[in-house]
């Protein structure tokens, strides 16, 4: 090692400063043939709906390759008779949580029926209409992505009324290979949380459809159009496909890595990036020292990331118009990067270095938003130390691969 070098060591490390080993994000260059999903295969399954009055769930992910939306394919190819909107609406024109209710569409003249709000599962009157009924939406990979319940609470409902579920299948976007979390605990159940599921699952949704459907019993009628060409490892920047926004606040690709550990802090008095460019990579509050917070935490030496101290100034959600200070979260290898382990590192940190000023909303009630995103009261307690947090990570890991293993489909 070259004296400078050693010197620029030995200076971080009296300064109390770990460095991060910086590597460049390899995006990845192995696709020999683009993805195709499964509204790309729309021909070559044209039979599953001869005949029959379909319905579809989607918003503005639900594209083939060629920038079609599925709604302007189904209404060509089949007799589409009825169009359902999950969360932000079926346009994407709507934030988190705002209330959507039914209306027409004017490009199509249908009735879109609303699944987010009052009516989260599929009425009879919404399925009178309907024989089958198909979802092709963008999941982001997470488990406290409402997609996926939207797909669930629709497949009970077409086993109660007796109609045929169809998913067009996706890429997870933060890829299919890693899988990270802890098992939902079922007194935490809730819309952001409803299955036994861990917070990155390494799941595609056609996947996540045949898991709910035969290990938690929903038994629909269920078909999955697969992909072609898409393989475990492969992120969604490697598919060839292009990338539409699945919310307002997951802009990225990149966003859908940091997601499953740092959606979290909706839970506390800590902004989590909603309001600015790159939210859920930014994480904050006025009360933090920038420096100290990306210290201590560059300190942990968690592979694959780097903790940047950061400024931000919300433009909606939490503190609007205000400075935060905090870090941002830069991934520097995916292929290693821990993101749950992250998330709860981050809130051990911040809640230790600034005990007078962080705060868990609604901490009081029996089911607060942070035991909804952990799925569990433990985190809430903060019983465990961070060690042993790590720990209950790596046992519910290998338990849901293992169940999870008989439903992968590529």
């Amino acid at each position: 090692m070259r004296k400078g070098s050693l010197l620029l060591l030995l200076f971080l490390a009296f300064m109390g400063i770990t460095a991060c080993r910086l590597q460049p994000v390899d995006p990845g260059n192995s696709l020999k043939k683009p993805v195709q999903t499964g509204i790309d295969l729309i021909d070559e399954h044209l039979d599953v709906f001869s005949g029959k009055r379909v319905g579809l769930i989607t918003n503005p992910t639900g594209i083939n390759s060629k920038y079609q939306s599925t709604i302007d394919v189904l209404h060509e190819k089949v007799n589409l008779t009825a169009l359902f909107a999950p969360e932000h609406g079926i346009r994407g024109d709507r934030q988190a949580g705002d209330t959507i209710g039914a209306y027409t569409d004017k490009a199509t003249g249908l009735t879109v029926y609303s699944l987010y709000g009052s009516t989260k599962k599929p009425t009879a009157a919404m399925l009178n209409d309907v024989d089958v009924l198909c979802i092709d939406l963008q999941d982001v990979g997470a488990r406290f992505y409402t997609y996926i319940y939207t797909m669930a609470y629709a497949m009970e409902a077409c086993a109660e009324y007796s109609k045929e579920f169809v998913v067009f299948d996706r890429p997870n976007p933060a890829g299919g290979a890693n899988v990270e979390g802890n098992i939902l605990d079922l007194d935490y159940r809730s819309f952001i949380g409803y299955y036994e599921l861990v917070q990155r699952h390494g799941m595609t949704i056609g996947e996540l459809a045949l898991l709910f459907n035969n290990e938690y019993g929903i038994g629909c009628n269920l078909t999955v159009i697969k992909m072609k060409n898409w393989t475990r490892n492969m992120y969604y920047d490697e598919t060839g496909l292009p990338w539409i926004i699945p919310s307002p606040n997951i802009p990225s690709v990149e966003t859908t890595i940091v997601y499953p550990g740092t959606c979290i802090f909706e839970g506390t008095n800590i902004a989590e990036g909603r309001g600015t460019t790159i939210p859920f990579q930014v994480v904050g509050a006025p009360y933090i020292d920038a420096q100290e917070y990306s210290q201590a935490l560059n300190g942990l030496g968690l592979p694959g990331v780097c903790f940047r101290p950061a400024y931000f100034t919300p433009t909606f959600s939490k503190y609007t118009n205000q400075l935060c200070a905090g870090v941002q979260v830069h991934v520097t290898d995916r292929k290693i990067f821990p993101a749950v382990k992250v998330g709860w590192a981050m809130l051990d940190v911040v809640r230790r270095l600034y005990p007078n000023d962080f705060v868990i909303t609604n901490y009081k009630q029996p089911r607060c938003m942070l035991d909804l995103n952990t799925g569990c009261r433990y985190i809430t307690l903060g019983i465990y130390s961070l060690e042993e947090q790590f720990t209950i990570i790596n046992e519910d890991t290998l338990e849901f691969m293992t169940i999870r293993q008989q439903y992968l489909l590529y």
